[in-house]
């Protein structure tokens, strides 16, 4: 989304911005950003493309309020109730993917996490994470847009201890489903597999009478050994298994695999939707003005107040730079990339 390649989580991200603006001028350019990035407008035309959900991922951190006591209250709620509202106009469903957890669950920057996976050694972790989830699924339980919840994405990256950490998953899973299960029986729940959603070999017999499992595919070479294990899975148990995300790649990877997966009857979702000056995405985002000038100072040392103080770029050039990719993230400014779409088998 940035373009930044070592500053590349969320917290990391906003404290670049903010060493760079300052915490008010930070606080309004996310507020634009949130404004700008996701809009009717990109909704109605995923609908007008062809397809027929949308996975949409969130941090908890917009959900819960800092402090010695966690409150669930924050800008999230509405923000998901908007876009939830704008793909039931257009009659498009929607996954609510939580991809940031309280603890991490991952362990690497796209859970916005401290470099492991705590939620699976913290009891206070899971039950906020039980609790927000509860909350989230009380506020859409009769929510016909929704079709379900994404519990965790990407649990437990492989270089951790995966024999100590893996039989955790499951029982995560199960006191998390017991909870949205307390106020809403309604909706799908998907379980994505161990290490980045690709291993199922620590689940046993389902348990809950909707559940769905989810598995993510990346860079491997397509053919049928990629996915037998989930279709094995799927066939064994009588259960949807579902491809979550995927993409990254080119234009012709896709293709291929996505009539892989259809040749089984296994729907997807690929990611990620809108990106910076890139074509593994259905729609870039054309390069800022003096961009450069942001990137070299996030990447760049910045681990003493002195090297901040020394590396901050202009004032002028930087609040060029960031209106500038405001502007640039709307969908009236964005880039179509034709080849991407043809390749998922869309307009």
């Amino acid at each position: 989304m940035f373009k930044f390649k070592t500053t590349n989580s969320p917290r990391l991200i906003q404290a670049a911005i903010s060493e760079l603006v300052g915490e008010d001028e930070a606080r309004k350019f996310w507020q634009t950003y949130r404004d700008n990035y996701i809009t009717p407008a990109d909704i109605k035309f995923i609908k007008q493309s062809g397809f027929n959900s949308v996975r949409v991922p969130f941090n908890y951190r917009l959900f819960v309020s800092d402090g010695t006591v966690r409150r669930l209250d924050g800008p999230g709620y509405e923000l998901l109730d908007r876009v939830v509202d704008w793909c039931r106009r257009e009659g498009l469903y929607v996954i609510l993917d939580m991809h940031a957890a309280p603890g991490g669950q991952t362990g690497d920057n796209i859970d916005d996490s401290f470099g492991y996976p705590f939620l699976f050694e913290s009891s206070e972790s899971q039950q906020l994470t039980i609790n927000l989830w509860r909350k989230i699924a009380a506020r859409y339980r009769n929510e016909p847009a929704v079709i379900g919840y994404d519990l965790l994405n990407e649990p437990i990256a492989h270089y951790f201890d995966t024999v100590s950490l893996n039989p955790k998953l499951e029982p995560v899973y199960r006191r998390i489903v017991s909870g949205i299960r307390e106020v809403d029986r309604n909706h799908i729940i998907f379980l994505g597999g161990a290490q980045w959603d690709t291993n199922f070999k620590i689940f046993g017999p389902p348990f809950d009478p909707k559940l769905a499992y989810a598995f993510h595919k990346y860079w491997m070479t397509v053919n049928q050994d990629a996915i037998q294990e989930y279709l094995t899975f799927r066939d064994r148990y009588n259960v949807p298994v579902w491809m979550g995300e995927s993409g990254e790649n080119t234009d012709e990877w896709i293709d291929s695999f996505r009539k892989l997966l259809e040749a089984h009857k296994v729907g997807w979702c690929f990611w990620p939707y809108k990106k910076l000056e890139a074509t593994s995405c259905i729609v870039s985002i054309n390069l800022p003005e003096d961009w450069a000038t942001i990137v070299d100072f996030a990447d760049g040392p910045r681990t003493t107040f002195e090297e901040v103080r020394k590396r901050r770029p202009p004032k002028e050039k930087v609040q060029r730079a960031l209106s500038d990719y405001l502007e640039r993230i709307k969908f009236a400014n964005c880039r179509i990339n034709s080849g991407y779409l043809k390749a998922l088998g869309l307009k």
